[in-house]
């Protein structure tokens, strides 16, 4: 079946002009071209677009995309294959956060019983869901479903005590930094120094395995996606630069 420019894009609920940008990029070039100049698009055209779809969802760059579908060992159904597998694991992520939260507003309202240690396992449930929400996609596509979730069974593995200490190492790395951008530190003073040594203690709580190139890619993700300069300038501007300038220099 064909499908006009229009037609595909009132069908897969996207813009003529994304359709065209995505012509432009090499990533979505039409059947053919009419006469008249109009833009056709067939059966494969459809997959290929459902695939960019795809993509976008799980929160992949245009460039990244191009790579993927470009790849001359790029193959359909395994491509499909990973999308369910992705979507079967968020659907039991939010299943679990929803189950948590769906417990503690019970214990809250006094309609079950939470042990203190039901509590805690609940808020670190809570706590790594959110998680995955907020930076999953991110993460894994730098270092891997395997490392990701490894990260998160240390974290759930975590004692009372072994909890309350990577708390307060979260807590003390943003108040130093906090500290540091007002009183105009460098990232090569030993201020800066100190911090960085906390940052790589907080990542080794959750690490299998810490490695300094690792470091230096995570303060690099920190950078480029403002969710993570959200998280650490959301009381002093300037504090995820300082963080990430000093790891380039110590780590």
């Amino acid at each position: 079946m064909e499908y006009s420019i229009s037609e595909l894009s009132g069908l897969a609920g996207v813009s003529t002009r994304t359709l065209r940008y995505y012509g432009e990029i090499g990533i979505l070039s039409p059947l053919y071209v009419s006469a008249a100049g109009y833009r056709y698009y067939g059966d494969k055209e459809v997959e290929r677009l459902q695939q960019i779809l795809f993509y976008r969802e799980r929160g992949f760059e245009l460039k990244q995309i191009r790579e993927i579908l470009l790849h001359p060992d790029f193959d359909i159904e395994t491509a499909l294959r990973e999308h369910l597998s992705d979507l079967k694991e968020k659907r039991k992520r939010m299943d679990r956060l929803i189950e948590t939260v769906e417990q503690t507003i019970a214990a809250g309202k006094g309609e079950r019983m939470m042990s203190d240690r039901q509590k805690f396992e609940a808020f670190k449930q809570q706590t790594v869901q959110e998680n995955e929400l907020r930076y999953g996609e991110e993460v894994r596509r730098k270092y891997g479903s395997q490392a990701l979730e490894a990260s998160n069974r240390r974290m759930l593995d975590m004692t009372q005590e072994q909890w309350d200490h990577f708390q307060s190492l979260e807590h003390q790395i943003r108040e130093e930094l906090a500290r540091g951008v007002k009183a105009g530190i460098r990232p090569e003073s030993e201020e800066a120094g100190r911090i960085v040594q906390l940052h790589k203690e907080w990542l080794q709580m959750t690490w299998k395995q810490y490695s300094p190139q690792m470091h230096r890619g995570l303060a690099g993700m920190y950078l480029a996606d403002e969710r993570f300069r959200a998280y650490y300038d959301r009381k002093v501007s300037g504090c995820t630069r300082l963080l990430c300038a000093a790891i380039e220099h110590w780590i």
